[in-house]
């Protein structure tokens, strides 16, 4: 479904379209209680009356709301609005804040990362998903169109929708759970960091550079 300017969800006025992908739409909002601009991700209309679909986009709020950490996306509220007609699904939406920004994606199309932006930016990026392996969870799909870079080059992980509650005591709970989606290696394989001599060892959660002065982080 597609919101118009001015539409309100829940409390939420929706300000403008940010964007759309295969699960739903982003909108910009303004949360008048607070007084503050926040994201809401809203599930397509499509995929509303889908249970699965629906767990899904359920589980990665609650994935997201389990964690606490400047490098992952901060979630404030999961929601659903009843159906406005009859045969209509619902509508699902979840509520986080607002990053000014743009995607690594977006970054690294403009040219090579320098490579100490390049480590900087691996090194949030691990321990962002340190912190949400010590939490339990594995993302799963950590790709450069998931991490979004602040103005301030401050790293936020999004999209937490393919994320695997991980069992204590497991020491990978991607082993033997069937195919990965994604590549969470993709980046460190890509041209862009081999030209800049910089791999991340997403294993083990460990950015290393091998310029003159080695250096590693472990997690």
């Amino acid at each position: 479904m597609s919101l118009p300017v001015g539409a309100l969800l829940g409390q939420y006025e929706i300000v403008s379209p940010l964007g759309a992908g295969g699960m739903g739409e982003v909108y910009r909002a303004r949360d008048p209680r607070l007084d503050r601009e926040v994201a809401i991700k809203v599930l397509g209309a499509a995929l509303a009356s889908d249970p699965e679909a629906l767990a899904r986009f359920e589980r990665e709020a609650l994935s997201i709301a389990k964690l606490s950490h400047p490098n992952i996306l901060a979630i404030f509220e999961f929601g659903r609005e009843p159906a406005t007609g009859e045969g209509q699904p619902g509508t699902a939406f979840v509520v986080t804040e607002l990053v000014d920004g743009e995607t690594l994606r977006a970054r690294l199309a403009q040219g090579p990362l320098p490579p100490r932006k390049a480590v900087a930016y691996a090194l949030q990026v691990a321990r962002g998903m340190g912190a949400a392996r010590a939490g339990g969870i594995v993302h799963r799909d950590l790709k450069p169109e998931n991490v979004m870079v602040t103005r301030g080059d401050q790293v936020k992980i999004l999209d937490f929708g393919l994320a695997k509650p991980m069992a204590l005591g497991t020491e990978d709970a991607t082993r033997g759970a069937g195919p990965v989606t994604g590549a969470a290696w993709s980046w460190a394989r890509s041209g862009t960091w081999r030209r800049n001599r910089c791999a991340v060892k997403w294993s083990t959660i460990a950015p290393t550079c091998s310029r003159s002065a080695p250096c590693s982080t472990k997690y």
